[in-house]
């Protein structure tokens, strides 16, 4: 069996934080119908802003940002910045980095993508304002998916989980290319000049073997705002600039393996008794300086890309998520009705995601296996499988965000429409999954 270490650690940790995700969701839903909800509703558009003079770094078109546009432009360009990262990681060395592992998450979410965006189409009102959203019902919440598929443990077979994974992942990749062509707004070629010049910076800096976090991190900011202002999309610069992040380690490990040990041999170790325990310790200049080189060394041995990946790791999934989250899943349920889920934006969201991504998923997968392009996960049959891919209409995160994107302030009322698509749809889609899965899975192993 391959090494699939990468994947349990991202199992982990996307179940951790689908709780949070949970709670912060549902938390929004109370809040936003109790009578704080007009507070509620309008803390979000708190402006928000860091200023030199007259100068605002956080507007946008001569705005200041609410609180809201923040977390939507600015938050979740670093929460782009790490999906870029484990985008990369996966081509490179993981389960996108071949054609044979690449291909059957591919094709699954091909099809995840395609077959939701003509449900969308076939059932929404015929209406250009509408049909913005045609994108909506595209993405797989890897944090919620992985989250109900852990409700098996032992019992799910570790390919399924693999290919859910690798799936969800691949299926950012085509959102955020949907984000970056659907979405950019009039282009001003001035500052997409800049920008251009800074991702050739952040090239020329990866080539000659730049390895400061904060550099990376410093043009990432620069690359974030002139993007901003260049029509494009802010949060593609976190997905640019992860790809512009170094992966190797140039000199190898055992190189700085040994130069770490070399150091601690000729470190002076002391025996330290109970009575001196709470002594305060003085190390010398030439002991600070050789631990100081032993840190170095150390932190040779992570590439950049996959440092950062960690720094990022519980911020992004224990703050901005959640964060994301409390912010946008308030949908305001006064005045709507059941006809706002059967009909209109919120019916093509629902059914894009529930039957959308079902049938695109598993169809594009089994048109793969016949022709002999992709194999059925390991210890995987059918019926598990199927399973597996009626959780594949578990959409959030990206899914909301695309509705803001798609329904500005101007829509509020498709806005809300197709936030309780996408809730009832991702609800919808995790009760089915996991019966099926109950229903297909052995019954003898212990979760």
């Amino acid at each position: 069996m391959e090494n699939n270490y990468p994947f349990i650690s991202m199992l982990r940790k996307y179940v951790s934080s689908s709780v949070l995700l949970v709670i912060a969701t549902v938390a929004a839903l109370i809040i936003a119908n109790s009578p704080w909800g007009d507070t509620y509703r309008a803390f979000w558009e708190l402006p928000v802003s860091m200023s030199l003079g007259s100068f605002n770094l956080f507007s946008h078109n001569g705005h200041a940002m609410t609180l809201g546009e923040f977390i939507n432009d600015y938050l979740m360009a670093i929460f782009f910045l790490s999906v870029g990262l484990e985008i990369k990681r996966e081509i490179l060395c993981g389960e996108l980095s071949s054609i044979k592992k690449a291909l059957a998450p591919i094709i699954g979410a091909c099809g995840g993508m395609i077959i939701p965006v003509i449900v969308f189409f076939l059932i929404c009102p015929k209406d250009p304002v509408m049909e913005r959203g045609m994108a909506i019902p595209m993405a797989t919440d890897i944090a919620f998916s992985l989250g109900c598929l852990s409700i098996f443990s032992k019992r799910c077979p570790l390919g399924l989980k693999v290919f859910l994974a690798a799936l969800a992942v691949a299926d950012d990749l085509g959102g955020i290319i949907v984000i970056a062509i659907r979405y950019t707004e009039h282009l001003n070629l001035l500052y997409l000049l800049i920008s251009a010049l800074i991702v050739v910076v952040l090239c020329i800096g990866n080539w000659r073997g730049i390895r400061t976090k904060a550099f990376y991190f410093d043009m990432g900011f620069l690359l974030w705002f002139f993007m901003l202002e260049s029509g494009i999309h802010a949060t593609i610069a976190g997905v640019v600039l992860a790809f512009c992040v170094p992966a190797n380690i140039p000199n190898g490990t055992k190189f700085w393996v040994e130069r770490i040990r070399h150091k601690l041999e000729h470190f002076p170790a002391t025996e330290v008794t109970r009575a001196d325990r709470n002594k305060p310790v003085v190390l010398s200049d030439e002991e600070i300086a050789m631990l100081k080189s032993v840190e170095s060394a150390s932190d040779h041995l992570v590439s950049p890309l996959q440092d950062m990946e960690d720094i990022l790791k519980l911020p992004v999934n224990y703050q901005i998520i959640p964060l994301f989250a409390f912010a946008n899943a308030g949908v305001n349920l006064a005045g709507m009705s059941p006809m706002n889920l059967f009909s209109g934006v919120g019916l093509a969201v629902f059914l894009g995601l529930l039957i959308g991504k079902f049938c695109g998923v598993l169809s594009f997968s089994w048109i793969g296996i016949k022709l002999g392009l992709m194999q059925m996960p390991e210890n995987a049959n059918w019926k598990s499988f199927a399973s597996v891919c009626m959780l594949c209409g578990i959409g959030f995160t990206v899914s909301m965000f695309m509705a803001t994107l798609s329904y500005p302030s101007t829509h509020v009322d498709l806005l809300n429409d197709a936030k309780l698509g996408i809730l009832c749809g991702t609800v919808a889609s995790a009760i089915v999954g996991c019966l099926m899965l109950n229903s297909s899975l052995p019954k003898g192993i212990k979760d």
